[in-house]
């Protein structure tokens, strides 16, 4: 735990309360479509590609409305924006389950897609950011591990609700639920901030000096398309993520044929607690002046060593299969949490929420076509291995190259860190 941490903060309620944000947030809008696509085209008989493009639609909408955040909760406050983002989610996917038109279902997805934006991850930094310095990527790391956590939780619970209930009453309930809880934690937690409640960052008494963190190179107004650090970290984001996305999109059914459907299900949940504690371990244990891009480079780094190995084990050797899934499964979470604390280093406190808006919807934006994308290279490795042998060599490949790409990106960007004196970010 790092150093002059006090769990008696409010600032940690605060987390607590983003983490739920986050389980709901990805449980909805994240973990949810793929199932609701399967749902929609076994209610309607609707063809798979028209629901597809719904799915891509939710998340590109998601990916404009990121961008635009900084703005909204500028003018009208995070609770509001919260609340607001937490009913769009909410009508959106009732009108998923209610959709008796393809019209109607791509008018869902304008309303699910925002939701989700307001819930995302955008919204978790913007939300538990004013109450940390020092400690933000030990909160930051908890609150993000709500959305393993959701994904956790609502994979399994979508596919048995819509089983028993079927998909409207199924979305109806979860979707109020979520609604309720939402608009609490905005009232009695995010409408709160560190300044009206008398509270410094990270739980210091006010006046005394604490650990700031920011890089001295930004200047209060930078010219965001032409900054090198900003592209270079939305590029690397973005290559990560668009390969992570992509693989792990395909990754239960490539498992089936070597391990059967169980144990493929209990493998990928294995992959998400390694994406909890990797995530944990970097937030608690990366030291106040690392270089972030550093090791967000060794995270890409690990998640290359297990797309090998998924290559190397050739669709049949089970212990590679899992010491892949595992390696893979390790940088999940930091893949999400870095790029944010590694706006807080590299730029000045007014930039930061605008940078970490840009680079989350650029990303979003991406990876809403990496699962088509990396379907064109497990097409290409069935045509050259075969279908049923659960290997494919071109996807693989494919992944640990886009991360390779990514790791090129961070490194190009580079920036000396702030001295312990700078404004925070």
């Amino acid at each position: 735990m790092p150093p002059s941490v006090r769990l008696s903060f409010f600032g940690w309620r605060v987390v607590a309360g983003a983490f739920l944000l986050a389980v709901f947030g990805w449980g909805l809008g994240f973990y949810g479509p793929p199932v609701y696509l399967h749902a929609v085209q076994e209610q309607r008989g609707w063809p798979l590609l028209q629901i597809s493009a719904a799915v891509t639609t939710h998340f590109l909408i998601g990916a404009i409305v990121v961008a635009n955040l900084p703005k909204l909760y500028r003018r009208f406050g995070i609770a509001a924006i919260t609340k607001v983002g937490a009913l769009s989610l909410a009508l959106g996917v009732i009108g998923w389950s209610e959709a008796q038109q393809p019209w109607q279902l791509f008018a869902a997805t304008l309303l699910s897609g925002a939701g989700w934006a307001a819930t995302g991850a955008a919204a978790i930094n913007e939300i538990v950011a004013p109450w940390f310095v020092r400690s933000r990527p030990a909160a930051l790391a908890a609150a993000y591990n709500g959305a393993s956590i959701g994904g956790v939780v609502f994979s399994p619970l979508w596919v048995v609700i819509v089983g028993f209930w079927g998909f409207p009453l199924a979305a109806g309930v979860v979707c109020i639920a979520a609604f309720i809880t939402v608009w609490l934690l905005s009232d009695f937690l995010f409408a709160k901030t560190p300044h009206e409640m008398g509270l410094a960052p990270d739980g210091d008494v006010n006046g005394t000096a604490t650990t700031r963190l920011s890089s001295a190179q930004s200047p209060p107004s930078i010219k965001i398309w032409s900054d090198i650090g900003f592209l270079t970290l939305s590029a690397g984001m973005t290559l990560s993520l668009f390969s992570q996305v992509g693989l792990v999109a395909h990754l239960f059914s490539l498992l089936v044929p070597a391990l059967g459907d169980q144990l493929a299900g209990i493998t990928m949940g294995t992959a998400t607690a390694a994406a909890i504690a990797g995530r944990t371990l970097v937030g608690w244990l990366m030291p106040t002046n690392a270089d972030r891009r550093l090791i967000a480079c060794a995270n890409y780094a690990v998640q290359i060593a297990g797309s090998l190995a998924l290559l190397v084990a050739g669709g049949s050797k089970v212990p590679l299969l899992l010491t892949g899934v595992l390696l893979f499964g390790i940088g999940i979470g930091n893949t999400t949490s870095l790029p944010p604390l590694i706006a807080q280093t590299e730029f000045d406190q007014a930039n930061v929420s605008r940078v970490v808006a840009l680079i989350v919807a650029i990303s979003q934006g991406s990876y809403a076509f990496a699962p088509a994308a990396f379907g064109i290279l497990r097409e290409l490795s069935d045509q050259t291995v075969g279908a049923s042998t659960g290997y494919a060599p071109y996807l693989f490949a494919g992944a640990a190259l886009i991360q390779a790409v990514a790791i090129v990106a961070l490194l190009s960007g580079r920036r000396r860190v702030r001295d312990s004196t700078a404004t925070p970010g």
